[in-house]
């Protein structure tokens, strides 16, 4: 047993843990900013949702860094290619994002909470790397966007279109 503990920690990763543990609270703190968002606007993604995404989406930024600190320790010539990871993240949250938009009445809705988990996926990927600028503000331009433009919208009487939510 303590021999497996042993080797576990060999297999510690190659980054710091307090940069690994701010990286990924960093990325559940601000997608839960946009989760808390849409959370108060009721819809059905929201808080748990968007943090999950962009923790996730942190989570296998990181695993690619890993990869690529480990690649030259492979016998072997390893192609590494770091754009795969961010493809991989984007299509499978784009697979959730699209899960919820739907059609009834004539009307599309979801629209705007299927973009803002996309977003927190790119969040997270952006926190994962450690970029924290990018993260902080991609964060506040969402929020911006989802409450003060509505709030704009409102205000000028425009009525809510199509999809938007």
């Amino acid at each position: 047993m303590f021999e497996t503990l042993l080797n576990e920690l060999a297999n510690s990763p190659t980054q710091a843990w307090p940069v690994l543990i701010v990286r990924l609270g960093g990325a559940v703190v601000l997608c839960g900013l946009i989760g808390f968002e849409r959370e108060s606007q009721d819809r059905p993604a929201g808080l748990r949702t968007h943090m999950l995404v962009g923790l996730a989406a942190s989570v296998y930024c990181m695993l690619m860094l890993e990869l690529l600190d480990r690649a030259a320790d492979y016998p072997d010539p390893v192609r590494v290619d770091p754009v795969r990871i961010i493809e991989a993240v984007t299509s499978g949250v784009a697979f959730l994002a699209a899960g919820m938009i739907i059609f009834a009445s004539g009307k599309v809705r979801g629209l705007t909470t299927g973009a803002s988990l996309w977003l927190s996926a790119s969040v997270g990927l952006a926190c994962g790397l450690g970029l924290w600028a990018i993260a902080s503000l991609t964060t506040l331009l969402s929020l911006l966007i989802m409450r003060v433009v509505r709030a704009v919208e409102a205000r000028a009487g425009f009525k809510e279109k199509d999809g938007e939510d």
